[in-house]
């Protein structure tokens, strides 16, 4: 087998053994790796109902045939589990030297089972796998955690950690790896932590398995010069992001107060301009010539390395225009190992729902202080509020009541991106169909809507663009396992990735291929949904309630007195379910299953929901 080591590492915290297992060549050509892996394994040995936080659930870390290749932007890897967050199927991806010194070890991915009885550091170098105490740094943060592992075993080590956020299961805590690369944001850091696992560290000397290696370094190397000439030609990573920030306030799509506002007239203090000023150094993932992490000082003197989503969701979302500020609530996320978008979006929901009577509390939008301090009692779970902060928004409307759900700014429990949607349908339908909750990473339809002036439009050609575009963000590259931002900031070719992945594996896919590949993985995480919520219908594809409420539509700007309208919008959505081949509750077909080779899975789903 070319493109693959072949083996999988399976290791069992409660019993402190591992071993080495293989694949077969069928495996690796019909899910490829990363997400593909992942929604395989785990639809196979997770049980439906299962605790998330529970010993049964399984951390699985997983790469794709040319993670850690020389080739543009793959020093990627994917970290999935059930969510404790949604409850179903969850992953991430972050930047992170795992991606090639896992595979250096002999492996394409590692399945993490048990529960450890004591804090634990898990050591894999080439074929040894050691499980040592990690009280030393049980407690640290992310970064303190991360020098240590750097101080102890090297800087070129692979290395997966959690901070606080995951040690006390904050539901939206997150993986973390290098300066301020960060993956999981159903919660993968809460899984990692219910295992009583702080640490993962990966060291590896064995070649990556290539068809092709000489070629495939010849074009790699020559591709990564490319996309860095094209990087600056373009001069996208002066503002990386953040240069979008300002569009949005422009377009009314800028999250604002809660999601009720779309722009604001101070948005310009913390926007991609402003932070390239205040940049004091830049950081990107493995394989990168096109680095967007443009980290500044914050307000205590701590580099902090921001992007857009937290720029927003910890800025305008919360009315604090202050980029110092901001700084400091992303550098507390980070330290914390908490995602800063479900971070944002709770806090502001947490504000929303004081200011209208639903909980009483101390907390008022634009209060920068009483957000820090917030995300520690969140971290901590110290006190009533730090624990139900650290729920997110969908339990804490369940709790607060007072129709407080239809601002929870959510779907599927997963905390939206930070887009404004009120009046944006093709990326509202993105949010709510996105296969693990509200993301961006699936299907950023937004400047299709915008720049190509169809924002009334409800038609099926929106349906058509979610759909190409989760082939290719969501299958793609979350299989192969690769960054998107080369194909989406500096236009480079789509036809590139095949050409990496037959180098690699011998094989001569064309993108047909891979878009086969991107339909049985969405089919898959829609099993997975519906094995856990046997009940669940068209309803949970929706966006939040107050997108479609007349009564927060803007009262000036381009979209005064316009919002989402629940007719068209159910309309879009089954377009969308037409073209994916679903019924009207949005599951696959018996058929459809059938032509993505996911038959037997569907028959397993079809125990806990009905099939059509």
């Amino acid at each position: 087998m070319k493109g693959w080591t072949g083996n999988i590492l399976r290791v069992n915290l409660s019993d402190k053994t591992w071993k080495k297992e293989s694949f077969s060549e069928e495996f690796a050509r019909t899910w490829v790796g990363g997400r593909g892996f992942a929604v395989k394994i785990l639809f196979d040995e997770l049980k439906p109902g299962i605790d998330p936080l529970g010993p049964e659930n399984k951390l699985v870390v997983a790469l794709g045939p040319i993670s850690g290749i020389p080739a543009p932007n793959t020093g990627k890897c994917v970290v999935a589990a059930k969510s404790p967050l949604t409850g179903f199927y969850g992953d991430g991806n972050l930047g992170t030297r795992v991606s090639d010194q896992l595979r250096k070890a002999g492996y394409d991915a590692m399945i993490i089972e048990g529960k450890a009885e004591k804090p634990m550091l898990l050591n894999i170098d080439d074929d040894k796998v050691e499980f040592l105490g990690a009280e030393e740094i049980w407690g640290k943060g992310t970064y303190a955690c991360n020098e240590w592992i750097y101080g102890k075993y090297g800087k070129n080590a692979g290395v997966l950690n959690i901070g606080l956020g995951g040690e006390n299961m904050v539901r939206y805590a997150v993986i973390r790896s290098m300066e301020g690369r960060a993956g999981g944001r159903p919660g993968m850091g809460a899984v990692m932590g219910s295992k009583l696992l702080k640490a993962i560290v990966v060291k590896g000397t064995k070649p990556i398995p290539q068809a092709d290696p000489d070629e495939l370094k010849k074009i790699g190397i020559g591709d990564l010069k490319e996309v860095h000439q094209l990087d600056r030609k373009s001069g996208w990573s002066r503002q990386s992001t953040t240069g979008v920030l300002a569009w949005c306030n422009e377009v009314a799509g800028l999250p604002v107060e809660n999601f009720r506002k779309t722009s604001h007239p101070d948005a310009w203090k913390i926007d991609g301009e402003r932070l390239d000023k205040a940049r004091v150094a830049t950081y990107g993932c493995p394989s990168c010539t096109m680095k967007c992490g443009i980290t500044i000082h914050d307000k205590e003197k701590h580099e902090s390395e921001l992007d857009y989503e937290n720029v927003a969701l910890l800025g305008s979302n919360l009315n604090i225009f202050e980029l110092d500020q901001v700084g400091s609530l992303n550098y507390l996320c980070d330290e914390y190992g908490l995602d800063t978008m479900s971070a944002g979006c709770t806090l502001s929901f947490y504000a929303d729902a004081i200011a209208r009577g639903a909980v009483e509390g101390s907390f008022k939008f634009g209060d920068a202080e009483r957000a820090k301090e917030l995300l520690g009692l969140a971290a901590r779970r110290e006190g009533k509020v730090g624990n139900l902060l650290a729920e997110g928004s969908l339990r804490m409307a369940k709790e607060f009541g007072h129709n407080s759900e239809a601002y929870a700014m959510q779907v599927k429990g997963l905390e939206l991106a930070a887009y404004n949607c009120k009046f944006i349908p093709g990326q509202a339908l993105s949010f709510g169909v996105a296969a693990i909750g509200a993301h961006h990473r699936e299907a950023w339809i937004i400047t299709f809507e915008l720049k190509n002036s169809t924002r009334e439009s409800y038609g099926p050609e929106k349906a058509a663009k979610v759909i190409e575009l989760q082939r290719i963000r969501g299958g793609m590259f979350e299989s192969l396992v690769a960054c998107r931002f080369p194909w989406i900031e500096l236009g480079w070719k789509l036809d590139n990735y095949p050409k990496y992945f037959n180098l690699a594996t011998g094989l001569n896919w064309t993108l047909d291929d891979m878009w086969q590949l991107a339909d049985r993985i969405y089919g898959m995480i829609k099993l997975h949904y519906i094995r856990e919520f046997p009940e669940a219908t068209r309803k949970g594809d929706y966006p939040p309630g107050v997108w479609f409420d007349p009564a927060n539509a803007d009262t000036e700007g381009p979209i005064a007195g316009k919002h989402l309208e629940t007719e068209k919008y159910d309309q879009l959505l089954q377009h969308y379910y037409d073209q994916r081949g679903y019924d009207q509750r949005g599951i696959p077909t018996r058929e459809l299953l059938a032509k993505l080779g996911i038959a037997k899975e569907g028959a397993e789903a079809e125990k806990y929901a009905k099939l059509n």
